[in-house]
């Protein structure tokens, strides 16, 4: 069994089935998509955990579906050094509540990763010990990276 199925497997024991939404697979790549009110939970397990140890965090993204019920969708790049294995997390964000916890106590890099998708897609990180935009100056009003934002 490969790392990526060893923590699918590892997180359905610890939180059971509901925690993972969907489970995708493509290009021997494995995404998960994980429900907002565990990330915190899978995150801490998935680097925390001898066997799987993704102690890197190399990327947040935002995605935004404007057509979706969920219109927000958070990135987690995740990669465990020790054991050579990639793995991508997916949590889905409403967009009247587009908030989600701050991953920064687990993966301190997520810092930065956070502030910038705050500032581009307005997706909130509660917890983060900075929440200041990183790209636009302060009184910029508005999210650039939303499709529904003026192109002029």
């Amino acid at each position: 069994m490969s790392k990526e199925h060893a923590a699918i497997e590892k997180i359905k024991e610890r939180f059971g089935e509901k925690v993972i939404i969907e489970t995708k697979e493509f290009r021997n790549e494995i995404t998960l998509v994980v429900a907002a009110d565990a990330i915190l939970d899978v995150a801490r397990l998935l680097k925390e955990e001898p066997t799987l140890d993704y102690s890197f965090l190399s990327d947040i993204c935002g995605v935004d579906w404007p057509n979706r019920s969920e219109r927000f969708e958070v990135v987690y790049n995740i990669y465990s050094i020790r054991h050579n294995s990639r793995l991508r997390l997916k949590v889905r964000v409403k967009e009247n509540e587009p908030s989600l916890p701050s991953v920064t106590p687990i993966w301190p890099t997520a810092n930065w990763h956070e502030r910038e998708a705050f500032d581009m897609f307005g997706i909130e990180f509660v917890g983060h010990p900075d929440p200041r935009r990183i790209l636009n100056p302060d009184d910029f009003t508005g999210f650039p990276y939303r499709k529904d934002f003026p192109i002029r």
